[in-house]
C-alpha cells in the first residue's frame, strides 16, 4: 500500500481568513490560491492583489515554501524598528508524519481486517490528512493577512520582496549550530525576562495590568488548548470505534442468513452514518475551537514578548539616567551620557505609545475571533446533534417496521 493518501496534488485550498483578521482594506489583499503537498515539503502559491504604487504590478503570484515564511517572520522579529509591535506568530511547520505513519500501519495490518473495514479506515485517515493539509495552508495564509492588513508591516521591504520576487528566495532551514544558538538565545531571554519581572517596577499601571493579565491569559489558553485537543482526539476515537462496530455487524449479517441479517445490516448502516457525523464533529471542533485557542496561545506569547521588549527599554532608560548622574558627579563625558539618556528616553516613549495601541488592537481582534468561532461552533454542534438524533430515530423506526 502507498503510504501517501489519495489526494489530488493540485487541490485548491481556501482557508477561512476571517477567523483571525478583519479584511477591511482592499489596497493590499493576499491569499494562498493553491498548495502542492510533496513528501517532505509543501509549496504555497501566494496570490497578491494591490493598488499600492510600491508594487510593480497590480496582481502578483509567487511560489513559497515554509522556510521562506519563517525567514519573513524572523526579519520582522529582528528589526528593532518593530520593537513596539506585536509580531504575528510564524505559521507552524507542516507536519503530516502522524497521518502518514497511521496510513503505513494500516497498510501493514490490512490482512487482519475485512475489506470494508480497511476501506473505511483508509478513508478516515485520508480525510484526516486532508484536514491537516488545509489547516496548514490556512495558518500560513493568516500570517500573511496579518502582515498585509497592518498599517506598518505592509510597507516592509522584505514583505514586498516575499510577495513580489518571482524566483526562489534561497532560504534554507537552520543548521544544528543555528538551532543551538537559538536555544541559548531563548534561554537568555527567558532568564532576563524573569530577572526584569522580579526587579524592574513598571512606571505605568496600564502595562503592569497587561503583564499580569497576559501571563494568566496565556496559561489558561494553553491549558484549554490541551483539553480541546484531548476532546477532539476522543471524538476521533469514537468515530474509529464506530467503523469497527459497523464492520463486525456487517460480517455477522453475512454469516447469519436468518432474520437477524436485516437487523444487523440496518444497525451497521446506522453506525456508518454515525461515524461520518462524529468525524465532522471532531473536524469542526478542531478547526473552530482547538485551532483558535492554539493561535491565540501563540499570539499572546508574541504580546508577552512585546511587553518584555518594553520593560527592557525601561531598564535601559533607568540605567542611562544613573549613568548620567554619575557622569555629572565626576564631570566626565557628560555630553555623551546626555545623548545616550535622551536616546533611551525617546526609544522608551516610542515603544510605549506603539505598544499601548497594539495591545488594545490585540484585545479587539481576540474578542472578535473568539466570538465568531464560538458562535460558529455552537451552531455546528447543534446541527450535528440534530443529525445524530434524527439518525437514531430513523433507525428505530425502520427496525419497528421490520418487526411488524
Amino acid at each position: 500500500m502507498d503510504d501517501s493518501p489519495d489526494i489530488s496534488p493540485d487541490e485548491t485550498i481556501k482557508p477561512e481568513r476571517s477567523q483571525t483578521v478583519d479584511l477591511t482594506d482592499s489596497s493590499l489583499m493576499v491569499d494562498i490560491s493553491d498548495a502542492l503537498s510533496e513528501r517532505d515539503k509543501v509549496k504555497f502559491t501566494v496570490h497578491t492583489k494591490t493598488t499600492l504604487s510600491e508594487f510593480s504590478k497590480p496582481e502578483l503570484s509567487v511560489v513559497r515554501q515554509h522556510e521562506e515564511f519563517v525567514w519573513l517572520h524572523d526579519c520582522f522579529e529582528e528589526n528593532e524598528s518593530y520593537a513596539g509591535y506585536i509580531i504575528p506568530p510564524a505559521p507552524p511547520r507542516p507536519d503530516f508524519d502522524a497521518s502518514r505513519e497511521k496510513l503505513q500501519k494500516l497498510g501493514e495490518g490490512e490482512g487482519t481486517m475485512t475489506k470494508e473495514e480497511f476501506q473505511k479506515m483508509k478513508q478516515e485517515l485520508e480525510a484526516e490528512y486532508l484536514a491537516t493539509f488545509k489547516k496548514t495552508v490556512a495558518m500560513h495564509e493568516i500570517f500573511l493577512c496579518r502582515l498585509a492588513n497592518h498599517p506598518i508591516f505592509r510597507g516592509d521591504h522584505n514583505f514586498r520582496v516575499f510577495l513580489e520576487y518571482d524566483q526562489d528566495l534561497c532560504v534554507r532551514g537552520k543548521n544544528k549550530k543555528e538551532k543551538l544558538g537559538g536555544i541559548f538565545k531563548s534561554i537568555s531571554k527567558s532568564a532576563d525576562d524573569l530577572l526584569l519581572s522580579s526587579t524592574q517596577k513598571d512606571v505605568d499601571d496600564f502595562f503592569e495590568h497587561e503583564k499580569v493579565f497576559l501571563v494568566e491569559y496565556h496559561n489558561h489558553v494553553k491549558d484549554a488548548t490541551g483539553k480541546a485537543d484531548r476532546m477532539t482526539y476522543a471524538h476521533k476515537n469514537v468515530a474509529d470505534s464506530y467503523i469497527k462496530i459497523s464492520s463486525c455487524l456487517l460480517q455477522l449479517a453475512t454469516i447469519d442468513s436468518s432474520e437477524l441479517e436485516k437487523f444487523c445490516n440496518k444497525i451497521s448502516e446506522t453506525f456508518e452514518k454515525a461515524r461520518k457525523v462524529e468525524s465532522r464533529v471532531a473536524s469542526d471542533e478542531d478547526l473552530k475551537l482547538s485551532d483558535t485557542l492554539r493561535y491565540y496561545m501563540r499570539d499572546s506569547s508574541a504580546a508577552k514578548d512585546l511587553l518584555y521588549r518594553r520593560l527592557r527599554c525601561l531598564a535601559n532608560y533607568e540605567a542611562a539616567n544613573k549613568n548620567l548622574e554619575k557622569a555629572r558627579a565626576k564631570n566626565k563625558e557628560v555630553h555623551a551620557a546626555e545623548l545616550l539618556q535622551q536616546q533611551a528616553c525617546e526609544k522608551f516613549e516610542q515603544i510605549s505609545d506603539k505598544a499601548k495601541e497594539e495591545l488594545m488592537d490585540f484585545k479587539t481582534r481576540r474578542l472578535a475571533a473568539f466570538r465568531k468561532n464560538l458562535i460558529d461552533l455552537a451552531e455546528l454542534e447543534l446541527k450535528h446533534a440534530k443529525a445524530q438524533d434524527q439518525l437514531l430515530k430513523n433507525c428505530l423506526s425502520s427496525l419497528e417496521e421490520e418487526c411488524q
